[in-house]
């Protein structure tokens, strides 16, 4: 990467520097780097000579001047640095010599193939996914994308609580809840059902009794309940994956909690855990007979009453009826993702590609992971907290730090979005939070539908990218382009908008690009330099599309051709002084690998968005600013290999995104 390369020549430089003036090894300070939002302030700065002052005991321009002549002499960072001043107090700016880094070739540090399991979208099987659990899914799968680019090697599980208090609800409605009507898909009919039980529920407290009765039943797994719980909970996963498919997300592995349970997954948990002093079992009080983690010492977590109230359930593992909690079954699985239990599931096919836990089946490589990474919202912030506390008392702290939890902000609706699925709005909030309990919110189906029709009635040529892609990509988009902690207002117009942070913004460009490029390539066909100038006259709405199977290159020397490069498949020669719109692409492009390995180390999606969006927006001042197709052969000639270097770049986003990359919109 560009920035490391830079920063390792600055450390090696001031080590130099340090030496010779008799304070060898006192400088352990890492070089700091930023790009100056003003490139007259260079294309990267560092303060480290101001920092360095008083170690030194040197004026930090004495010390930026040392620093600058060590640069120099050592090369210039491979001649990457085509100029390097010292500006007051002690800055020292560097300006790249964008000719030479078109033609290095940068590499992102790899992660050497370690093994990481990403778990996402695990959405109880008991109903149809909503856009709440859509979000997960879109960020899961981003991450699942970044990590395999950035050299990981990623599998994707979706877990299944097949046991849990969401699937026995919806067969308790089942058994005793009469309800007709038409509904295309049985996860919508469970959706209602589901709704109605709990209505049930407030108007009969005594009925929850048969929830109980149903988890019990499930657990044992013999009888027609289990059986019938068994068919409902694979019906409605069959239902949400096909769903996801049509997201481009796909997964490995599905894991059933059942399969915990009957592997005897727990039994070996306990006995574990039952080897220190944290895992008790309560002989008084409101959790007497409850196997309960204690809070171990050296937590740091500091619990007022009514937070060890509200996480009381929490730390209990098994309850007095002898009933797993979640939590449980949780600590168990990720012992198993570590390949540190002695246990293992057999494994069938669910699809094709797509695999899943049971009782009899092949024996494969699933599991024995080097890193975690569970996608659950922040609700569940503290239950993960204590299979990572479970993981400390049995004295794996290493594989409790390599196990992440990235938590999001749950999603809402907006008035308007709200209003249009006839949601009362008449209490004027801000937004509607969903509700399963309450049947309340909008099933990602029914969303995909509302918004392809939307884009299907707006749009003049109707061939090419379908509508209902087209959806798919913005709601995607949408969803990822947050910071993870924000709690999203989903708003249709919005998120169909194509012009500002969107998806459909982001595809236009590429589209646009694409289509400048296949332009010069003809004029080059037909022997003609100049075309007058960029093609405005392309349409802004929703239109034609190709798929390009070019995964774009972080190489930055076009192919040879008539697309940027010279007829020899050399770079082609950059103008001597770069207009400001040039020079701000370039730097943007020249981010991308820095973006993208702090995306895959931070584990956010989000990153990749920002980053392509101001890619997107830097692409058109120059297309509005600078006529690629028109004036000098050499002028031609670098405008295209800048076009190309973008829809290279751009296109690696969108792929990490998830995203299609049109040649015509």
């Amino acid at each position: 990467m560009l920035s490391e390369l830079i920063k390792d020549s600055l450390e090696q430089c001031i080590h130099k520097v340090s030496e010779e003036l008799g304070v060898p090894g006192s400088t352990q300070v890492k070089a700091a780097l930023e790009q100056p939002a003003n490139a007259e302030h260079g294309d990267y700065s560092s303060n480290i000579a101001m920092q360095l002052a008083r170690t030194l005991r040197k004026a930090p321009a004495v010390i930026a001047e040392l620093i600058i002549a060590e640069l120099k002499s050592s090369g210039s960072v491979n001649g990457l640095l085509q100029r390097i001043e010292v500006a007051p107090p002690g800055f020292i700016n560097m300006y790249i010599d964008w000719q030479v880094w078109a033609q290095t070739d940068f590499a992102i540090p790899q992660a050497g193939g370690e093994k990481v399991i990403v778990e996402h979208t695990s959405v109880n099987p008991n109903k149809s996914m909503h856009i709440g659990h859509l979000r997960n899914s879109c960020i899961g799968d981003a991450l699942v994308r970044i990590l395999r680019k950035t050299g990981y090697t990623v599998e994707v599980h979706n877990y299944v609580d097949d046991l849990g208090n969401q699937l026995a609800d919806t067969v308790v409605g089942l058994l005793n809840v009469p309800l007709a009507g038409e509904h295309v898909r049985f996860g919508d009919y469970c959706w209602d059902i589901y709704a109605e039980i709990n209505k049930e529920y407030a108007e009969h407290p005594e009925s929850v009794n048969k929830r109980t009765e149903i988890l019990h039943a499930l657990e044992e797994g013999h009888g027609n309940t289990a059986w019938i719980g068994n068919l409902v909970a694979g019906q409605i996963v069959k239902e949400h994956v096909e769903e996801m498919r049509s997201f481009g997300i796909h997964y490995d592995l599905l894991v059933w909690e059942n399969s915990i349970l009957k592997e005897g997954f727990w039994s070996s948990a306990f006995d574990l855990l039952s080897q220190t002093e944290v895992f008790v079992q309560e002989k008084e009080g409101k959790l007497a007979g409850c196997w309960v983690l204690k809070q171990s010492a050296g937590t740091g977590a500091q619990e007022t009453q009514e937070t060890e109230e509200e996480h009381l359930k929490d730390k209990v593992l098994v309850r007095s009826n002898g009933i797993l909690t979640y939590t449980a079954k949780d600590i168990a699985y990720h012992l198993w993702k570590f390949g540190l239990l002695d246990k293992d599931f057999a494994y069938s096919e669910f699809g094709s590609g797509l695999w899943t836990t049971g009782l009899r089946g092949e024996t494969l490589p699933f599991g024995r992971a080097d890193k975690v990474v569970n996608v659950i919202d922040y609700r569940q912030e503290y239950p993960q907290a204590m299979v990572k506390q479970a993981f400390q008392a049995l004295g794996y702290s290493e594989q409790a730090d390599r196990l992440h939890h990235v938590s999001y902000g749950v999603v809402s609706l907006s008035p308007a979005s709200a209003a249009e699925l006839g949601i009362d709005t008449s209490a004027g909030k801000s937004s509607y939070a969903m509700s399963g309990r309450q049947g309340i919110g909008i099933k990602v189906t029914e969303l995909v539908r509302l918004m392809e029709h939307s884009i299907e009635a707006t749009r003049s040529d109707k061939n090419g990218l379908s509508s209902r892609l087209i959806a798919t990509a913005a709601i995607r988009y949408y969803l990822l382009r947050f910071n993870l902690g924000t709690e999203i207002v989903f708003d249709f117009k919005q998120a169909m908008e194509i012009s500002g942070n969107t998806g459909v913004y982001l595809m236009y460009a590429y589209a646009r690009a694409s289509r400048v490029l296949s332009k010069g390539s003809a004029l080059a066909e037909r022997g003609t330099g100049n075309s007058g100038g960029n093609e405005h006259g392309g349409s802004r709405e929703y239109g034609a599309h190709g798929n390009s199977g070019d995964n774009g290159s972080s190489k930055h020397s076009a192919s040879s051709g008539p697309d940027g490069s010279n007829a020899h498949g050399g770079l082609p020669l950059f103008p001597p002084q770069l207009e400001a719109a040039e020079l701000a692409l370039l730097r943007q492009l020249s981010l991308w690998q820095d973006t993208l390995y702090t995306a895959s180390r931070e584990l956010t999606p989000n990153t990749i968005c920002n980053y392509a969006h101001s890619l997107a927006v830097l692409f058109s001042n120059f297309y509005s600013g600078c006529p690629i197709l028109k004036g000098e052969a050499s002028s031609v000639a670098f405008r295209l290999w800048l076009t190309r270097s973008f829809t290279d770049t751009l296109g690696e986003a969108l792929d990490v995104l998830g995203l299609p990359k049109p040649e015509r919109m």
